[in-house]
């Protein structure tokens, strides 16, 4: 199905400028970022600002103290970092307590709260890599929070599902559940406590004094040091929980060198294996070589070729990702050409992996299935290009259904404890001090001399599947950022979920409904477990993408229509 109209190239109009642009997944932070950037601001400072907005306009899927991976491209130094984002488990942490009590995956609740990372990597990327306070840029995020927005469709509907969820904490039932009730669409919906908090770590930084550096360390130590910490710290003390003031006050996120490969001419970055980026390079990777554009955008072959890469890739996640702290990671062996192509060698164009690949090591175990549900779907994103070049990419992300709300402060500590695993063996096993694996995993792609952008999508273990796809729709089809976030999308399940209970589907591969029903059957004959979406679904992620012409300047936007998002600029 394509647009109506031949002056139309995708449903939402490809937004094109030339000065600077931000995406973000819902409009509000989309608007914050672009105020900020208006204002004199660079890529940097406009991220944040729409990062921070998106922990509450987006509560349900985005915690204000959750998660917070990034990755940037500095336009002076033509180098790409990445800040962590990711917290620890606390110091009180007992693996054994978890091996015991909970085998099989962390429970829901305040045990699964690691140290809030979000706070300490927005501030961080302001204090390296931005221009602006902490007051300028969260001025939008408090004034969502304390004034309110309208409630938004999918939200709406994500509360009323969840509602048996948040009545378990009364915090968290008084702020989603006002006078008892889920919030309706157009309804004005206040999050007063989160606002207060947000502005306290402004007023601190606005009464330290000094230069800018100054100000947001006394941001920081508000959150990690001061009140905020010590109201964490007696929530958790008075109701079995396991985060202590010491556990904050000793945190910092870690800036990194991004891991990148090469394909074809483009060279992908991620972040590093605490998070899932490197699967999106592993998948990358696995497909050069193979004539994806003569299979046919969206045809049988091209659909199990890019399935077939995903279920390689993600073994190797599942046998080898973890904080590399604490895990011996073989990253260079893992991103190598030499071992790509031995991977390659493993797709076979007329079968399907009937469940998980074994992974690179030939003594790794193969997880039994379960019959437990497919993940919940929290996270979103945002990214930014300013004048000068500078790229942002960010995913936020931590569910407010999960775990308690800390009464007056309006938010929910991490519960990111949900990755870890149980199981001392595993590579995302828990121990304190360890961050666990994380599924959010921004990326930039850069074209030398023709192109670079940013991309990332909300979506669990459905993110690295649509990032691939949508670059892929523009660098092996031609599509402009619309045309290539719009495309139908397909994901495969088959392989056990990075959530708990962490759901294993041998053999699922689900496909939205504008792809052609000959294609399902096709690939279904192939082996594939075809399940089919609606037309346009929001569980296939929300991609949101910035492509700048590297000889003109041009920038243009793609921002996914599955969900809330938007993008701004000129």
């Amino acid at each position: 199905m394509q647009p109506p109209a031949s002056f139309m190239d995708a449903y939402r109009p490809s937004l094109r400028g030339h000065r600077h642009m931000i995406a973000a997944g819902h409009y509000l932070a989309a608007q914050a970022g672009f105020q900020i950037m208006e204002a004199g601001g660079n890529a940097i400072d406009g991220g944040v600002a729409a990062g921070m907005a998106l922990g509450v306009v987006q509560s349900e899927l985005v915690g204000v103290a959750g998660v917070a991976p990034i990755i940037i491209y500095l336009a002076e130094e033509d180098r790409v970092v990445t800040i962590s984002g990711l917290g620890t488990w606390p110091q009180a942490t007992d693996p054994a307590f978890f091996t015991r009590e909970y085998p099989d995956s962390v429970p829901e609740g305040i045990l699964r709260c690691i140290v809030p990372a979000a706070p300490a990597a927005w501030i961080m990327a302001l204090e390296r890599y931005g221009s602006m306070t902490f007051g300028e840029v969260a001025a939008a995020a408090i004034r969502l929070a304390r004034d309110g927005f309208a409630m938004y469709p999918l939200m709406a509907e994500l509360l009323a599902e969840k509602a048996e969820k948040y009545a378990r904490w009364p915090a968290s039932a008084e702020i989603y559940f006002p006078g008892g009730r889920s919030p309706g669409v157009g309804e004005i919906f206040r999050q007063v406590d989160l606002g207060r908090s947000l502005q306290y770590m402004a007023d601190c930084e606005a009464a330290a004094g000094g230069d800018r550096a100054a100000g947001l360390g006394a941001a920081r130590d508000a959150f990690y040091k001061d009140d905020i910490a010590r109201q964490i710290d007696a929530y958790h003390r008075d109701n079995g929980g396991l985060l202590r003031r010491e556990d904050l006050a000793a945190f910092e996120v870690e800036v990194e060198d991004a891991l990148s490969v090469e394909v074809a001419g483009t060279r992908v970055y991620s972040c590093g294996p605490w998070c899932q980026g490197p699967m999106l390079l592993q998948i990358m990777q696995l497909l050069q070589g193979r004539n994806l554009q003569g299979m046919g955008h969206n045809s049988t072959p091209y659909i199990h070729h890019v399935t077939e890469a995903v279920k390689l890739a993600v073994a190797d996640r599942e046998r080898w990702y973890g904080d590399p702290r604490f895990t011996d990671v073989p990253m260079r062996w893992l991103l190598s050409e030499d071992y790509a192509a031995q991977r390659r060698a493993m797709i076979d164009p007329d079968r399907a992996w009937p469940e998980m690949p074994p992974s690179g090591d030939p003594h790794a175990a193969r997880p039994a299935a379960s019959p437990t549900p497919l993940d919940a779907l929290d996270t979103s994103y945002a990214c930014a290009i300013d004048a000068k070049g500078n790229i942002f990419s960010a995913t936020p992300s931590d569910t407010s259904s999960d775990a308690p709300v800390i009464p007056g402060l309006g938010f929910v500590p991490s519960s990111r404890g949900s990755q870890s695993r149980p199981d001392p063996e595993h590579p995302a096993s828990i121990l304190p001090g360890k961050r666990p694996r994380l599924t959010p995993n921004p990326a930039i792609a850069i074209r030398p001399g023709e192109w670079a952008l940013p991309l990332g999508t909300p979506g669990a273990d459905v993110q690295c599947q649509a990032m691939a796809q949508t670059l892929l729709n523009m660098d092996a089809f031609g599509m402009n950022p619309q045309q290539a976030v719009e495309a139908p999308r397909f994901a495969s399940y088959s392989f056990p979920q990075s959530f708990a209970p962490h759901a294993y589907h041998p053999g699922l591969l689900k496909l939205e409904g504008r792809i052609d029903r000959d294609v399902g059957a096709a690939l279904a004959g192939l082996g594939h477990k075809i399940e089919w979406w609606g037309e346009w679904e929001w569980q296939a992620g929300a991609i949101c993408t910035i492509r700048r012409d590297l000889q003109s300047g041009l920038l243009e936007a793609g921002a996914d229509p599955r969900r809330a998002s938007y993008a701004l600029g000129w």
